[in-house]
């Protein structure tokens, strides 16, 4: 079916529709409360089928591009937005704004139905009538909680009341042994009082701090006074300094856009009883023009699509944007609360919803400043987008055992080493290791979103490999191969007269060996092969130890092998019947290896 026929086609229901080029690939999706209403609006019909004169720059632009329309049904505008939503996260459409973290926030929380209660981080909500929640925090919540036990004798673990005797805690005075009934219930609340308190006011706590951190120092106890600093500094370090004097008790969050360039941020302030406690913020990418609109309906799903504890239900935001009554709606449908998303004109929420928008075009400015190598290696790659998250793979066997894949994570600077990906192989060979490794990391998109670039050790072989792989998903982000050039027809990392070459989009890129462009992609291949190496020496030496006592059990290497073979690996052969070894080797083998099935 053409795409004027499937636009007449399209039916008067909410959904998600996505539109596709000429060679199949995705360049946008969107959603609507009337598909027939809403994808009818992005065209002229007469005298022709046409991009509508109305369009944006950007969707004129990607109009003019598209030859076919495909749309699910869901049963609301809701379901609809976060449908789109993950859609867009997965399969990263050219001409979406594009989410590039999308992060969960702790928060600090306590039971208040216990008689004794202890305070605990959560990303999550907790089930209870009494439960209190403190946050969210971007950074500094474990140390905030680390804190509020070093300056109070509360409850230290979960399992102490339970207990029902003192412990080393009560011996140290960091507990006042509520077990043993030797503080009353009241008294103690009095405590914990006094450190919700403390929570809401950073400053305070980190005095409180201060001064404890200066007495051990005179003590001479410096190690533990290093830690307390270390602890300050970072309780400090998500507080954004505001001359804005609220006066009030107030919970909301404040939220604000900016853009520059092909990059936008969102800054979210969490002000708690009338206190700024933190803010976060989020950074996005576009390589075909920004849409503030967009960008905010973004900001929106990324911040509150987590399921976490909700303390605010009034967002000030700085722009007025064509979603809002939409991302109400869904606030509303998804928390079970009554939301509010208000644009304030004058006094303090405009002087605060002004002070985030002055925070986001920091955060550009200080993103651009390290994002120059990026912007060097698209222009010379040919890339879409700055590779701002990067993905390295590798492979790693002995003579075809204990294969095993790599990947590591490169983001910001530096790498992210709580994201890397160990894989245990099947196949024999390099080229299909690496086939089934990103294979299974494309089944792994709904979960763990793609990354802006992938970085294959290996030539342009491997390089194909991999576009193929994407392709069948619909997924389009950046890909650049690295491989030894071939000297006496080898490529072995030892040749050190051997020169690295990079390929990308079809094309073979020999650089300088000084080249910080080219080094910046060796530091990620050697990243991805340490990490590669480390895991399979493990694996190895775990399969040796099984082949050992498989010998030791007069089991021959010739046996082990054909074991393998059949079976696939050691935990198979253990669990394999006397009948099932026996047909695969023959009975004095099965005796061995199950001499308690033999008789």
């Amino acid at each position: 079916m053409g795409l004027l026929e499937t636009i007449r086609a399209l039916p008067d229901q909410s959904g998600v529709y996505q539109y596709f080029d000429l060679n199949g690939r995705l360049l946008y999706v969107g959603k609507a409360k009337s598909l027939k209403n809403r994808v009818k609006s992005y065209f002229s019909f007469t005298p022709a089928l046409a991009p509508d004169p109305r369009l944006s720059q950007r969707i004129a632009k990607m109009i003019g591009e598209a030859n076919s329309l495909e749309y699910i049904i869901v049963a609301n505008e809701s379901d609809a937005l976060i449908l789109e939503n993950s859609l867009i996260k997965q399969l990263k459409p050219k001409y979406n704004i594009l989410l590039r973290d999308d992060k969960t926030y702790p928060y600090i929380y306590i039971d208040l139905s216990l008689d004794f209660p202890r305070f605990e981080i959560t990303r999550k909500v907790i089930t209870g009538k009494k439960i209190r929640y403190f946050g969210p925090f971007a950074s500094g919540a474990r140390d905030i909680l680390n804190a509020i036990y070093e300056l109070f004798a509360l409850v230290q673990k979960k399992s102490c009341i339970k207990e029902k005797h003192k412990c080393v805690f009560y011996q140290i005075n960091r507990c006042l042994a509520p077990c043993e009934n030797l503080i009353a219930s009241e008294e103690y609340m009095q405590m914990i009082n006094e450190a919700i308190r403390l929570i809401n006011n950073k400053d305070r706590l980190a005095k409180l701090l201060e001064e404890k951190m200066f007495n051990l120092a005179q003590n001479e106890r410096f190690e533990e006074a290093a830690i307390l600093r270390d602890r300050i500094q970072s309780i400090t370090a998500s507080t954004i300094a505001s001359s804005v004097d609220l006066a009030t008790n107030e919970n909301f969050d404040c939220l604000s856009v900016a853009e520059l360039g092909e990059d936008a941020v969102a800054v979210r302030l969490f002000v708690r009883e009338g206190k700024m406690i933190s803010s976060s913020h989020q950074s996005f990418r576009f390589s075909q023009g920004y849409d503030l609109d967009e960008a905010y309906e973004r900001a929106f799903v990324g911040f509150y699509n987590q399921d976490m504890p909700i303390t605010a239900t009034t967002i000030y935001v700085c722009d007025e944007f064509a979603e809002k009554e939409t991302i109400t709606a869904w606030l509303e449908r998804r928390f079970n609360k009554k939301f509010e998303i208000v644009v304030p004109k004058i006094g303090t929420k405009k002087a605060l919803v002004d002070l985030a928008r002055r925070n986001a075009e920091e955060h550009i400015k200080n993103s651009a400043q390290k994002d120059d190598l990026l912007s060097s290696l698209k222009a010379l790659l040919g890339f879409e987008n700055l590779p701002i998250r990067i993905e390295g793979f590798d492979n790693s066997h002995m003579m075809g055992s204990a294969p095993v894949g790599a990947m590591i994570v490169y983001e910001q600077d530096k790498f992210i080493k709580s994201d890397y990906k160990h894989f245990n192989l099947e196949a024999t060979n390099e080229y299909d290791q690496m086939r089934e490794m990103l294979t299974r990391r494309v089944e792994k998109f709904s979960e763990n979103p793609p990354p802006d670039c992938w970085v294959i050790d290996g030539g342009e072989t491997l390089r194909t490999l991999a576009k193929d792989i994407l392709a069948s998903v619909g997924v389009t982000i950046d890909l650049v191969a690295i491989s030894k050039e071939k000297l006496d027809s080898k490529a072995h990392r030892a040749k050190g007269a051997a020169k690295d070459i990079l390929y990308a989009n079809g094309e073979a890129f020999r650089l300088l060996p000084n080249d910080r462009r080219l080094m910046f992609f060796q530091n990620i291949r050697d990243e991805s092969h340490r990490f590669a190496i480390g895991f399979h020496r493990k694996q190895k030496q775990k399969s040796d130890l099984k082949l050992t006592l498989l010998e030791n059990r007069g089991v021959g290497t010739a046996s082990v092998k054909r074991l393998i073979n059949v079976f696939g690996s050691f935990e198979a052969i253990e669990a394999a019947t006397f009948d099932e070894i026996k047909a695969a080797t023959n009975i004095k083998i099965a005796k061995a290896l199950k001499p308690d099935e033999s008789s």
